[in-house]
């Protein structure tokens, strides 16, 4: 199983009753493998402020339950998750966060054990798909023990990678009876007793790391060197050096024993952490007194590998196969028929300044396209552009937008169009509304009219929230019609009050979405000019007409067009069509 595969196996087996999440790479297989089991509610919820509070609410109905996201998800889970941490819980509740080192996937390589650490809430962090199995059991079980949270930290590299597993049967529970306590309302006179027994918690948490198989330590031959490690850093090290030196694996990386490390470091005569992102466990090393090397060693920034080990200790680099020509870069785009293309194109042609958001649309920041300025996190685009506009006027409102998609929207951008109703600005927002949550594969959310079993849902109008929220400028085209959405984005631009463009047309990777025959080339009408080029499809290209011709003309590859006619609409000879 890939690790996020084998988390959800150990919810299910753990009797998890209740998972409630918001997707984001490289976590969203979780609840995407959890939801297959029958026994298991899960859900997609608006955001992971909201999905956190939910798996609270179903831990204090006595069920155990559970909530996943990305790093930067934890950030808006962060509210929530502090008070929880003040009022316990009765069943067992496990947060999953996971980490993306190399930020295949993310805006910035946070490292989610400050949070564990800030909030004084437990984490674990398996280095392999068994140990992710096993230990979301255990979370549950400590999670209980202690009356806490408990974190589970993936990280990309431990989410997507297989090794084997061994499937236990799930054991059912029954739930714990709600009992009325109000020492769990968190007034300054209750959260100053909660804060106490939170510390009280803390203590208890480090005498069970002392003695806990989570934290194991690997015999090795050759004491000159000892090493102190975690997750995937651990898999790296043992692929270097095998069993030649002694090697302490943190697995429950807050709180971290302290005698067990001071008596592991007595041991050896060289300390050395190795650990992605930042030194936790080298300042944790340090508090306890000890002479510890690691960030003067391994980078803080980046994902880890083998070679990165090799050479930080100073050992040869092992050759390795190798292609001796040079592989042109390959920046990510947009998908051949992507919605979001018509729009970018006309924001771009028009000079535009855009305030982007996250998710797919943030690729129409490459060129050709070149047209997004900035982007923050979730929901930030409808935010920024308020504050900008009041900041510059008519200097800049008259020619910036801010662009955003529907999950996104309903996830923390309807605050932001509050504000800028509320507070009379001249903004112009565009919702790319392409009926699914796209950046991470394809999941329902709650503008989509269906739930995260694909099953009939309750569906947000768009038009009619805007509207409700005091919006009067509120329009609608299809952004495959480049001249509609030109009239649209020039009329809104020019208005002197808050207005709404909503960009509707499915992902065109969408299943139910019916594909269009693939456009042709009319090679006689063809002239080379290259206007096509200008929206960056993937599926066109130039290429010369026959070998050693001068003339170059545009290339259509069928097996990527979808016929959505975009690129027609760029061409002024009428060389493409069916």
């Amino acid at each position: 199983m890939i690790g996020n595969k084998a988390v959800a196996r150990g919810m299910y087996e753990a009797g998890v009753a209740v998972v409630s999440s918001y997707p984001g790479t490289p976590s969203t297989e979780i609840t995407e493998e959890a939801v297959k089991y029958d026994e298991i509610y899960c859900e997609w919820a608006p955001n992971e402020k909201v999905a956190l509070e939910a798996a609270h609410g179903a831990s204090l109905a006595g069920k155990r339950s559970a909530c996943c996201m990305k790093h930067v998800g934890l950030n808006v889970a962060a509210d929530p998750l502090f008070s929880i941490s003040y009022i316990g819980l009765d069943a067992g509740l496990v947060i999953c966060v996971a980490d993306d080192p190399g930020m295949h996937s993310s805006q910035n390589e946070q490292d989610s054990r400050h949070y564990a650490i800030a909030a004084k809430v437990p984490m674990l962090e398996p280095s392999d798909s068994e140990e992710s199995r096993v230990f979301t059991k255990q979370a549950f079980e400590i999670s209980e023990k202690f009356h806490t949270p408990v974190f589970i930290k993936m990280c990309m590299r431990v989410c997507h990678s297989q090794s084997i597993v061994n499937p236990e049967p799930r054991i059912e529970r029954e739930p714990i009876p709600y009992v009325k306590d109000q020492s769990r309302v968190m007034l300054p006179a209750q959260a100053r007793k909660a804060h106490i027994k939170v510390e009280q918690r803390t203590n208890d948490l480090i005498d069970f790391a002392e003695t806990s198989t989570l934290n194991r330590i690997d015999e090795g031959s050759d004491k000159s060197i000892g090493f102190i490690t975690s997750s995937t850093s651990y898999q790296y090290v043992k692929e270097v050096f095998g069993d030649k030196h002694p090697v302490l694996k943190i697995g429950m990386i807050n709180p971290m024993p302290e005698k067990k490390i001071v008596d592991f470091a007595s041991s050896v005569e060289r300390l050395v952490v190795v650990e992605e992102l930042d030194p936790i466990i080298e300042n944790h090393c340090k508090i306890l007194g000890l002479k510890v090397e690691g960030k003067n060693l391994f980078p803080m920034v980046g994902e880890f590998s083998q070679a990165v080990v090799r050479k930080a200790m100073g050992l040869e680099e092992k050759k390795s196969l190798a292609i001796e020509d040079a592989i042109p870069p390959r920046p990510p785009v947009m998908c051949a028929g992507c919605p979001h293309r018509g729009l970018f194109y006309v924001l771009s042609k028009n000079k535009c300044n855009v305030y982007g958001d996250i998710g797919c649309y943030t690729l129409g920041s490459f060129a050709p396209l070149n047209a997004m300025d900035l982007n923050v996190c979730m929901g930030a685009s409808l935010s920024g552009i308020h504050g900008f506009n009041k900041a510059r006027g008519e200097e800049y409102s008259h020619k910036m937008v801010g662009v955003i998609g529907d999950s996104t929207f309903v996830h923390s951008g309807m605050t932001g169009l509050a504000d800028i109703v509320y507070n009379n600005s001249a903004s112009t927002v565009i919702i790319l509304d392409n009926s699914i949550t796209g950046m991470t594969g394809h999941q329902q959310n709650p503008t989509t009219g269906y739930n995260i079993k694909g099953d009939p849902a309750a569906k947000i109008n768009l038009e009619a929230l805007c509207h409700a929220m005091g919006v009067n400028r509120v329009r609608v085209v299809d952004p495959y019609d480049l001249e509609a959405t030109d009239k649209a984005v020039k009329e809104e631009l020019a208005a002197d009050e808050p207005s709404v463009i909503i960009t509707r047309r499915p992902c065109a990777l969408l299943k139910s979405v019916k594909k269009l025959p693939p456009l042709k080339v009319n090679a006689e009408k063809c002239t080379g000019c290259k206007s096509c080029m200008k929206i960056g499809c993937p599926a066109i290209s130039v290429r010369p007409l026959e070998q050693g011709a001068k003339k170059s003309l545009a290339h259509i590859d069928s097996t990527q067009c979808v016929g959505c006619g975009v690129c027609v609409q760029m061409c002024k000879f009428g060389a493409l069509g069916e």
